[in-house]
């Protein structure tokens, strides 16, 4: 064998390099699978923020609404004549759901703009925010709400801090099959725990909507008790809309991929699964300053105090912090 021919024969890789070759490429190649799987369960995905048009369809009054910024801010207007409402072409189960809302300035009394997420069956499932306005100079009532299974009358009122009428805040919930976390500006101000376990229905099997709307149904009861009534003069009243944020699993039924314990979604991580003490502790803020009713405590409507509201006042507080 001439001195060139050993060398070719020594540049050939043998079985046995070609062997730890292959081995070594699929232990690489199953790192980085497992590094995406991993980076796509504790991440939040993409969201959804398309525009308008394309994520929400006008459900009535198109008239009464406006569609600007290249499909990125919405407005809602009640006038004598009609109120106006959207919703999301997608249904959602579990996940993220924001959205950015300047309400109605100045003196909004009787009106109700609505913002909620609804199952539209028999027996649906509902997570609400509905914000009651005032005269001028008061503040602003949010009011949440539960319905599991169509059970409901678990309504929370809280004055909002701020005034929502001269810039955007953030309203938003995270649910997953632990709980459900009602938001603002990424503040808890309420959260809704599963007791399946107590025999109490939670929203885990029916996808749902998400719906806004301006009305005046409310001048009968949503400020001061239906007190002070709507003033026309200062319509038309408008709310607006931008920012949405839906990180959340779009699904038809309970049976959806991305909705299933196996999918190992972010929602589904351990820090999401309850409150976290500074969270508990942001939660009992809200309710000692800001809370003007309470379904929990309201003994003239509930002479026993409803099982669910130990775990779900103030991070698990217990009854002492209900007002």
């Amino acid at each position: 064998m001439t001195i060139q021919e050993t060398f070719q024969q020594l540049q050939k890789p043998s079985r046995k390099r070609k062997l730890a070759f292959c081995i070594i490429l699929a232990c690489v190649i199953f790192i980085i699978i497992l590094a995406v799987v991993i980076s796509t369960a504790t991440k939040h995905e993409k969201p959804s923020n398309g525009g308008f048009s394309e994520d929400f369809s006008i459900t009535w009054a198109e008239n009464h609404t406006r569609i600007s910024d290249h499909g990125k801010r919405l407005e809602l207007i009640l006038d004598k004549k009609s109120g106006s409402g959207f919703k999301s072409k997608e249904k959602f189960l579990f996940g993220s759901i924001k959205m950015d809302i300047k309400l109605v300035p100045a003196d909004s009394a009787g009106t109700v703009t609505a913002y909620y997420l609804s199952s539209e069956t028999p027996n649906h499932d509902e997570l609400d925010f509905e914000f009651l306005g005032n005269t001028s100079g008061q503040p602003y009532i949010l009011q949440t709400n539960v319905f599991a299974n169509g059970t409901g009358q678990r309504e929370q009122r809280i004055n909002l801090w701020f005034d929502p009428t001269t810039d955007y805040h953030t309203y938003g919930v995270l649910w997953n099959r632990r709980q459900i976390v009602f938001l603002v500006d990424d503040l808890p101000i309420r959260v809704f725990t599963n007791n399946e376990n107590m025999g109490m229905a939670f929203p885990n099997q029916q996808p749902m909507n998400i719906f806004s709307s301006i009305w005046f149904n409310g001048d009968s009861w949503a400020t001061q008790g239906g007190r002070v009534k709507t003033d026309w003069t200062h319509a038309p009243f408008i709310a607006t809309y931008q920012n949405y944020n839906l990180d959340a699993c779009v699904a038809k039924d309970a049976y959806a991929p991305c909705a299933m314990p196996v999918a190992n979604k972010w929602w589904d991580q351990s820090e999401y699964q309850a409150l976290s003490a500074a969270q508990q502790d942001k939660v009992r803020w809200v309710e000692e300053n800001y809370m003007v009713y309470n379904y929990c405590s309201d003994m003239k409507r509930n002479p026993t105090v409803p099982f669910e509201c130990i775990r779900n006042s103030g991070g698990f507080l217990g009854l002492g912090s209900l007002h």
